[in-house]
């Protein structure tokens, strides 16, 4: 394995969540007997391996004995809201119809070449390209799944398409679409057509959920991701390094001490270990350890004060002072700043533990905060 800190594990390389893998697999075998897959939600921190869960989940789901047609879509900031998002996944099942090795050539060529041109809704025939019709991205989406599954998926011998989402939270009026994707793929369920969705999200996408709390959250079986158990940093160091167990198991054991097992931080520093030691496994990792260090400053922590604000600079470096590491924004603010909370967790610099308490993102970036001069 050849460590990738930027870019999501590829499924052949994944190491660990085997709990998660396990549920996913079992709802795939429910799904065989039932018609119907369940949505699931990704939720975790940043950098915790979110997408690279989606890429594997998508990868398993097309296997023979399962038989769904996997559609991913990384959802950006540039979609300005549920319409856009409907029609980014119509054109995304296209896509993905037209160069899937399952589906049947005919089909195939037929599906690079369709558009959602014209649709009756109510008794109503629109053209996609008309604002009555783009604003229902519900209409949109209902009318194209069930024109597809009809079409393409059925012939082909497809038992369902699931939509992996990543980054749903990037959505604006991200709790609206919760709700929207839950009314709208529970409905599909009901008429009898296997659609499902799984996105990833931060781990707090649903705690601003409130008069819909129980409906939204309760359709999506909830996946939390954490960072690596050190029998999950034991495997993946064997996997990079691939040395002997007498070798690797000190080796992860320090990994682990440094990182906490968070995935991107593992992957960075081994990175850098497979520089210094050559491709071997290094028997004195720490030697190592301040040039490393000081190279996360300058490629991720310098990076990461760069979108601050002075004012929120100043209250990143009064926690990385402080004794304790979960914070409530009055020990350190006055109840007009507590903003600046909201915001550094939306830049993910801290992470939202529970209500009205707040932790930096990781130990190594607090350690670079305490050796910044005010």
């Amino acid at each position: 394995m050849v460590p990738e800190p930027n870019f999501p594990a590829k499924p052949q390389w994944f190491i660990g969540r085997c709990d998660h893998i396990e549920a996913f697999e079992e709802a795939l075998r429910y799904s065989s007997l039932t018609g119907r897959m369940t949505s699931f939600a990704v939720l975790g921190d940043w950098g915790i391996g979110k997408s690279s869960l989606l890429l594997k989940f998508a990868d398993i789901s097309v296997q023979p004995q399962h038989g769904l047609l996997p559609v991913s879509l990384s959802i950006g900031t540039d979609l300005a809201d549920y319409r856009r998002l409907a029609e980014s996944m119509v054109d995304k099942l296209a896509e993905t119809l037209a160069t899937s090795d399952s589906t049947v050539e005919r089909i195939r060529a037929e599906a690079k070449n369709w558009k959602l041109k014209r649709v009756t809704v109510g008794g109503f025939t629109v053209d996609r390209g008309t604002p009555r019709f783009l604003s229902s991205g519900s209409a949109l989406l209902s009318h194209a799944l069930d024109d597809a599954w009809k079409r393409f998926l059925k012939p082909s011998h497809f038992n369902g398409a699931m939509f992996f989402l990543d980054d749903l939270h990037n959505l604006p009026r991200t709790m609206d679409a919760a709700l929207i994707l839950r009314d709208q793929f529970q409905s599909f369920g009901i008429e009898g057509l296997n659609y499902s969705v799984c996105f990833s999200a931060k781990a707090d996408y649903f705690s601003g959920i409130r008069s819909f709390a129980e409906p939204a959250v309760r359709f999506y079986n909830k996946l939390y991701i954490s960072p690596f158990t050190p029998e999950e940093t034991n495997d993946y160091v064997r996997a990079v390094f691939g040395g002997r167990p007498d070798e690797c198991d000190p080796l992860a054991n320090w990994l682990f001490e440094k990182t906490l097992g968070h995935p991107f931080f593992l992957a960075l520093v081994s990175r850098k270990l497979l520089a210094y030691a050559r491709s071997s496994v290094p028997t004195s990792p720490a030697r190592y350890w301040p040039e490393i260090l000081k190279q996360l400053e300058q490629e991720k922590f310098s990076c990461d004060l760069g979108q601050v604000s002075e004012r929120e600079n100043e209250i990143l470096r009064a926690l990385a002072k402080s004794f304790e590491h979960v914070f409530a924004p009055g020990q350190f603010v006055k109840q007009s700043d507590h903003v600046y909370f909201r915001r550094l967790t939306r830049k993910g610099l801290l992470i939202r533990t529970r209500r009205g308490k707040y932790k930096l993102y990781h130990p190594l970036f607090r350690l670079f905060l305490q050796g910044l001069q005010p």
